[in-house]
């Protein structure tokens, strides 16, 4: 039997406690854990759960998830969250399949069809194929398709626009090019799927096709699926299309948790929602964008415009035109988010959530099930530490979401739900992509990125030394980062915008996961946590079992890796003291972030704008954080007005009123970016107001940022 390095690092743990306690050998200096007075009890138990979550298990898991499409709504889809409400019940969680009735769109009939020129003739999407994959035949694999686009029948020229980003769009205007009534083709990459349809719907665009250039997820990178992991040529990426930045969650129900019992009086009309486009969007393979871009004319694009095809691309519009004809099936669908629950012994108000979304546009092996796999592996962790007689102190939630894919849908829901419920809780903490390679990355608000460079230190890394170790190594910056689930999934690949500490890097929340709503609707503070690697199927019928152990995580070692962090982030804040938030480094990152402001709004400006008060209240915040940093280190024996201090803080960065033109977010310092989508926007409120030169506005929201930060410094200047 092979012994694993948690179970060795658990053996002598409870080894090293037990001669102390027998009294062998000298009694030394309790260990030292932030958030604890004295850690021997809470390392021991750490210990014992990190010696349980099982790499067969884990491939177990995901074989089981992974062996039918499961797109949200399906019957396949209801079957993972049967399997998933069993493996919570056998950890003793007490487990509940919780309804949401959403509007959501199948495919009925998608087609795109070049029309000219004469004699070149294309006719798409074509089916996913390669040689020898086992499951690319299950009749199924939903045609490619965009979630959320609108239906229609639009014959038009092409004009292509790179990433489809605003600034690719004021090229081509540069360039003489009119986009109003063609077809914009847009290739995968830069900002969400979400955006570019956006950007070319304002510009009069009348529909859009996305495509995966191989310079971006295929051979330009690498082999391509079977013989390696990037994008085969028919490989084409689905994905939904919603305006998320404008309000995720069920596109009828902003706000509100759209129950079954909920009356349709009550819900926004669907032709009247801005998260839905007006305008048809459909995916295309490389393999069928190939003639439409190689029949594109005009100007020659932008050299840095330039894909990996055969070819130079131009911009159009025309001679190449093409018919898309989209029609989509919306109807209201049944969502099914499981719920696992261990009712907290000393504070069972204070919900510690954590969770991973389980639908998936086809099989879903690494996004998201590569996550579900290791929550569950997680929970085993839990199961067995309860099994022990441990009780947390903290009450702890499990969310297995459904409906991610097609806008963050059943997380939404379920937090607009239980908000009030929310307003204790001390974190929500997020796995999605959780495995695609070796490189582990994070992403976090300021106040937990201390915490969770902490845990990774008590993690074995599959490599050998700590999860921590492998980390430093690898952050370094890399030249071009591939399409990936870093751009697609909002995982920990991004650099911070602001690096105060001379540490691992721990990147910042923008939106395209089920944090949104927790952090950026509650004030919750959120961590997300990704194995990232090669990984070149990203919502194709190929990111399936088979890609997984040949290309992924073989032996599930990072599977494991992963579970026991994704465990003992939540086992550890369940059970700490005192909260292990850090307001000196979320002080110093935000200092940062308003110089930046300062320099762009004196470039766009000049001296209109006054820094004086909003630099003032965030010099007062960073001193109330390093103050109350200090007595965190030293707690007093009653911590409950200490800690309610500290959970406020992150609330009190929430504005009543919401970001200008899209009120459901709150959030004041962090936000989806209007025309990124899954990136963060710092200071979300004064940036997208510069973005606009509108000084009025930039005016009003540094007033509001300065009185943000000014409440949540009051709220840790009142414990004393």
């Amino acid at each position: 039997m092979k012994t694993s390095s948690a179970a060795l690092l658990s053996a002598s743990i409870l080894l090293s406690l037990a001669a102390t306690q027998a009294g062998n050998q000298p009694v030394s200096a309790p260990p030292s854990l932030f958030g604890f007075r004295d850690a021997t009890a809470e390392s021991a138990t750490e210990a014992r759960f990190l010696a349980v979550p099982d790499a067969k298990l884990a491939e177990e898991h995901l074989r089981t998830l992974t062996k039918a499409p499961h797109m949200a709504g399906t019957p396949e889809d209801k079957a993972t969250a049967d399997y998933v409400a069993e493996k919570f019940r056998a950890a003793g969680l007490e487990t509940e399949i919780v309804e949401y009735r959403v509007w959501i769109n199948y495919p009925a009939e998608i087609s795109v069809d070049m029309t000219a020129p004469a004699g070149v003739e294309m006719h798409g999407p074509t089916r996913e194929h390669v040689e020898n994959d086992p499951f690319q035949d299950d009749p199924r694999v939903v045609i490619p398709f965009s979630g959320m686009s609108a239906s229609g029948d639009v014959e038009a020229d092409v004009v292509y626009a790179n990433y489809g980003t605003p600034e690719d769009f004021e090229k081509l205007e540069k360039l003489k090019v009119d986009v109003r009534g063609k077809i914009v083709l847009v290739r995968y990459g830069q900002n969400f799927r979400g955006v570019k349809v956006f950007v070319a719907q304002e510009h009069g665009a009348a529909g859009v096709i996305l495509y995966s250039d191989p310079a971006d997820d295929g051979w330009r990178r690498g082999d391509k699926y079977p013989d390696g992991p990037w994008r085969p040529d028919t490989g084409a990426q689905r994905g939904s299309v919603g305006f998320m930045f404008e309000f995720p969650g069920d596109p009828t129900t902003p706000g509100i948790a759209s129950v079954p019992s909920l009356p349709d009086s009550q819900r926004t009309a669907p032709q009247q929602s801005a998260q839905l486009p007006k305008i048809p969007v459909t995916p295309l393979s490389y393999h069928d964008a190939w003639p439409l871009l190689q029949n594109v004319g005009g100007p020659d694009s932008p050299r840095e415009w330039q894909g990996a095809l055969p070819f130079t691309y131009h911009v159009g519009p025309g001679p190449a035109r093409v018919r898309m004809h989209i029609k989509q099936d919306y109807q209201f669908r049944t969502l099914w988010d499981v719920i696992g629950r261990v009712r907290g012994s000393e504070l069972p108000s204070e919900w510690v959530v954590a969770g991973n979304h389980r639908d998936a546009w086809v099989y879903g092996a690494v996004d998201p099930n590569s996550g579900t796999a290791a929550m569950l592996e997680a929970v085993h962790g839990v199961g067995e530490l309860l099994k022990s007689g441990w009780k947390p102190k903290r009450t702890m939630i499990f969310g297995s979401w459904d409906g991610e894919e097609e806008g963050l849908m059943g997380s939404t829901e379920w937090v607009e739900q239980h908000e009030s419920d929310l307003a204790d809780a001390p974190a929500y903490f997020n796995m999605d992509v959780a495995v695609s390679g070796p490189k582990f990355g994070a992403s976090a608000v300021p106040s937990l990125k201390q915490f969770l460079r902490d845990v990774t230190k008590a993690v074995p890394s599959a490599k050998g030394g700590t999860v921590y170790e492998a980390w430093q190594k690898t952050s370094q910056p890399e030249g071009s980062l591939a399409q990936s689930p870093g751009e697609a999934s909002g995982d920990g690949r991004r650099l911070p915008v602001a690096q105060v500490k001379n540490d691992v890097p721990v990147g910042d929340l923008g939106s395209g996961s089920d944090y949104s709503a927790f952090l950026q609707h509650c004030g919750v503070p959120a961590t997300d946590m990704s194995s990232s690697g090669p990984y070149g199927v990203y919502h194709s019928a190929f990111d399936n079992f088979a890609w997984f152990k040949k290309f992924g995580d073989p032996d599930f070692a990072y599977e494991q890796q992963m579970a026991r962090v994704f465990g003992l982030e939540i086992v550890r804040m369940a059970d700490a003291d005192v909260l292990p938030y850090d307001y000196e480094e979320y002080g110093k990152e935000i200092a940062v972030y308003l110089d930046a402001v300062r320099k762009r709004a004196e470039s766009k400006f000049g001296h209109a704008l006054e820094f004086g008060a909003v630099n003032a209240a965030a010099r007062r915040f960073e001193v109330a954080g390093a103050r109350v940093l200090a007595k965190q280190k030293n707690p007093p024996r009653d911590t409950a007005r200490l800690n309610q201090a500290l959970r406020s803080a992150e609330r009190a960065f929430l504005a009543p009123q919401g970001l200008p033109h899209r009120s459901w977010f709150r959030h004041l310092i962090y936000a989806p970016g209007e025309y990124t989508g899954y990136a963060a926007v710092v200071l979300p409120g004064v940036n997208e107001a510069l973005d606009k030169g509108d000084s009025e506005r930039a005016r009003q929201q540094l007033a509001a940022l300065a009185a943000a930060l000014e409440r949540a410094a009051k709220t840790l200047e009142g414990y004393r």
